[in-house]
């Protein structure tokens, strides 16, 4: 593999490469082989001959026990019949004699192979893992080329390098090299900070206290699909409902979004209207905005939609004519929920109204708000909003619904990784925040999508070993392989409520394959955090530390460099650059799916974590 800026193919396999321990061995014996032959037919005592003898097969046993981990799946760590024994990392427990040394050990660029054990520690406290817990890290480089997204990418490497190791966080430990990265090809999709959504106006309701509540704040989730990610906005603007919220409160929840980026202006609903009625009404408030002229699409969702592929979203509106009333949106995964509520679009995934739609409801809102009308929106449930706007819609034009299955209702409950680990590339994402529903965390999978591409989110990468990595979700492990296992369907992690069937989220979801919890099969690292390292900030750290250095007039303006740098790429709308992104996958050795066929054996006696650490295509600069 060449360094950063050239090629980024993997180098050819090589099978006397003399940095493979194989090679090394299979060389020793060879040599010793013709030494001892030269000896022996030199000398017929018998005590060179056994001494040739026993360094022979001594050579000749290092060279069977170098198997490569992908050989045997049991010795990749997990699976068969007994509970995992990984491999203790040595290095003793004392400070190194040169601790700075750490961050230099590297063999690719930016490559770091140390234990940082604050990080170690804090995830340990974090996660409320074991003192002793498994740690993995991989380097993954990433090569954009200009091929179509593939829901599942075979490599021809292996995930693991080594034996799977468990540290301890009361001890330290001495760097190691680094393996060479994993090189995973991707397409050339563009980035989230390059969107433009000035065609879209987006409504929603909801409440101050759900805005202020850390669990269900959706300031980060908005500033992806609504900011170019630096202070700006993409275009998008918001107007948010708040359900009577105070000047104070209103003025709060504007600074807090404004100061990400997010144009947005701020309303106040009336508590003493329907739920209904409050959803029905963000149609009129859309469409009498004054921006509303240089709008096509007027959308109206929840505070928990998510759109994950602006770019995909944007280019399949531009197949629509938005000059005639169309009504777009997806129904429910859940037939249960279709047969109850209607055919209508169901919110969460988003539902999209042209502009000569959404005048249509305007110009009808009384009747369409009418107590007869809430009325016959209760379907068993209390009035829907989306039923309302429906009723709306059929009563008073010929206008039905155009179905778009890439938006995500995502009304199910349980384990949401059959859908996460699907490799499809969906256009909008729902019901993400738990309280019933299932729980996932979209920001930070999203954040690979900055270095990598909008369509690499979620992209699945089989590895020659058997590891499966669902890119921003999950990294998991076939320890029977993958063979017998049909990747195109989703696997049946899920269900629906309150009645499952069984079969009512097939229509959707398709029929799914069975679940492997409980089975022996497979074990699962799920993503609970990533950063992302951009580049600006990096050189900012630089010049800082240059000025801490120099402690005179060059080092400030060395940072007031860095500082106006900053900011003329930001007015001049250049993308901001990443240097890496960093993923944190958890796995708790007590997660009730991942035990042996027998239900109740843990298939691994330690909690883990995975660390994947993805590098940018340089070429692509």
């Amino acid at each position: 593999m060449s360094k950063m800026g050239a090629s980024i193919i993997p180098a050819p396999h090589r099978c006397f490469n003399m940095r493979n321990p194989l090679a090394k061995a299979l060389v020793l014996f060879i040599t010793i082989s013709l030494f001892g032959t030269l000896l022996l037919q030199q000398s017929g005592d018998i005590d060179i001959r056994a001494a040739f003898l026993k360094t022979a097969n001594t050579a000749k046993e290092a060279v069977s026990s170098q198997r490569p981990l992908g050989t045997n799946h049991q010795q990749s760590g997990w699976g068969g019949d007994s509970v995992h024994t990984p491999v203790e990392v040595t290095g003793g427990d004392h400070q190194p004699d040169h601790p700075n040394n750490l961050a230099n050990v590297t063999t690719h660029g930016n490559m770091h192979c140390d234990y940082d054990m604050d990080r170690l520690r804090g995830w340990k406290k974090k996660y409320k893992l074991q003192d002793r817990f498994e740690y993995t890290r991989r380097y993954i480089q990433v090569s954009r080329q200009p091929i179509a997204r593939k829901s599942l990418t075979k490599l021809d490497q292996d995930f693991l390098f080594d034996h799977v190791k468990v540290v301890d966080v009361n001890k330290h430990y001495q760097p190691e090299a680094c393996p060479a990265p994993l090189v995973v090809p991707v397409s050339r999709s563009p980035y989230p900070s390059t969107a433009n959504a000035s065609d879209f106006m987006f409504g929603v309701s909801t409440t101050y206290k759900r805005f202020v509540d850390p669990k269900t704040n959706p300031t980060n989730e908005w500033k992806y699909w609504l900011t170019d990610n630096n202070g700006s906005s993409n275009g998008g603007k918001l107007l948010l409902m708040l359900m009577g919220a105070s000047d104070s409160e209103m003025a709060h929840v504007h600074e807090q979004l404004t100061s990400v980026g997010i144009d947005v202006d701020v309303y106040r609903s009336s508590p003493s209207d329907e739920m209904a009625v409050r959803y029905l009404t963000l149609v009129p408030t859309l469409y009498n905005h004054p921006l509303r002229p240089q709008k096509k699409w007027l959308v109206t969702c929840d505070d928990d939609t998510f759109f994950p592929s602006l770019h995909a979203l944007i280019a399949q509106f531009e197949t629509y004519d938005h000059t005639k009333p169309k009504y777009i949106g997806t129904f429910s995964e859940d037939s249960n929920n279709v047969m109850r509520h209607g055919e209508q679009a169901f919110g969460g995934a988003g539902v999209f109204l042209s502009v000569p739609l959404a005048a249509l409801v305007t110009e009808n809102l009384a009747q369409c708000k009418s107590a007869e009308k809430i009325k016959e929106a209760n379907t068993g449930w209390g009035p829907q909003g989306d039923v309302l706007l429906r009723k709306c819609i059929y009563e008073h034009s010929p206008v039905r619904l155009t179905l778009l299955d890439s938006l995500w209702q995502l009304d199910m409950l349980g384990d949401p990784s059959g859908f996460y680990e699907s490799g499809i590339q969906p256009l909008s994402l729902h019901h993400y925040r738990g309280g019933g529903w299932h729980s996932a965390l979209p920001f930070h999978y999203t954040k690979v999508s900055h270095l990598c591409g909008e369509e690499c989110m979620m992209q699945r990468f089989l590895t020659a070993d058997d590891f499966v990595i669902s890119n921003g979700f999950s990294v998991a492990y076939y320890p029977e392989g993958t063979d017998d296992l049909d990747f195109d369907q989703l696997e049946g992690t899920f269900r629906s409520a309150p009645d499952y069937k069984g079969w009512n989220l097939d229509f959707k979801f398709g029929p799914q394959r069975a679940g492997l919890a409980k089975t022996g099969r497979k074990l699962s690292w799920d993503l609970q955090e990533a950063e992302i390292i951009w580049e600006d900030e990096e050189e900012k750290k630089g010049a800082e530390g240059a000025n801490k250095r120099d402690q005179g007039e060059e080092g400030q303006d060395g940072v007031a460099k860095e500082e106006e740098k900053k900011k003329k790429k930001k007015k001049t709308g250049e993308r901001r650059k990443v240097k890496e992104v960093r993923q944190i996958y958890v796995r708790k050795h007590d997660d009730w799916r991942w035990k042996l066929a027998d239900g109740a054996t843990p298939m691994s006696r330690f909690d883990g974590v995975v660390e994947l650490v993805w590098l940018p295509d340089r070429t692509d600069y």
